[in-house]
């Protein structure tokens, strides 16, 4: 069993009221996100539109956290290094300050984060978070957003476009489909 059919068993299972609360946890989980969490909510029998505001919450709650523990980790290397270079300005020759600068910077190439800068660097922060969820989770795209330094309310402000309009999307689709099938 897979945690898609866990989680729409457990929303079979427990009382109505609890319902909403196991959709807003799944939409919390990378790759289940609000648009498989609005799923989960519907054919486990959820009306639409509350298993949609579920999924959103969920999603968007642990992208606020994420966004905002990231943001906060990138100040602190960040004041960190600043203080680092200061220190090896005023007493050394600068070559440590350049070369900590240089290994801090390789250990970014990697290719999850070249396709980032990629599309950041196309699209901006709009786009990547519009688009982002058809290829990474909402989860990745905004921490990668927050170690890049953007705004954290600028990355909050278009990443709950995102999840409203993606889950709203897939809340529709699955909403029709299976009011068709009854």
């Amino acid at each position: 069993m897979n945690l898609i059919e866990t989680f729409q068993d457990l929303v079979a299972q427990v009382p109505e009221l609890v319902q909403p609360l196991i959709v807003a946890l799944a939409g919390a989980i990378p790759f289940i996100e609000g648009e498989g969490a609005v799923s989960i909510g519907i054919i486990g029998g959820i009306p639409p539109v509350v298993a949609a505001i579920a999924a959103i919450v969920g999603n968007f709650l642990c992208v606020a956290v994420l966004v905002l523990v990231s943001s906060g980790a990138r100040r602190s290397v960040v004041n960190r290094s600043k203080a680092r270079r200061v220190a090896v300005v005023g007493g050394g020759t600068g070559a440590e300050a350049s070369g900590s600068a240089d290994s801090a910077d390789s250990g970014r190439n990697t290719g999850r984060w070249e396709k980032f800068q990629r599309a950041f660097d196309r699209y901006g922060v709009p786009g990547v978070s519009l688009l982002g969820p058809l290829v990474l989770p909402t989860q990745f795209t905004a921490t990668m957003l927050a170690a890049s330094g953007i705004a954290k309310g600028r990355i909050l402000f278009w990443q709950a476009l995102a999840i409203i309009g993606w889950t709203t999307i897939i809340a529709v689709i699955v909403g029709s489909a299976v009011y068709a099938i009854r």
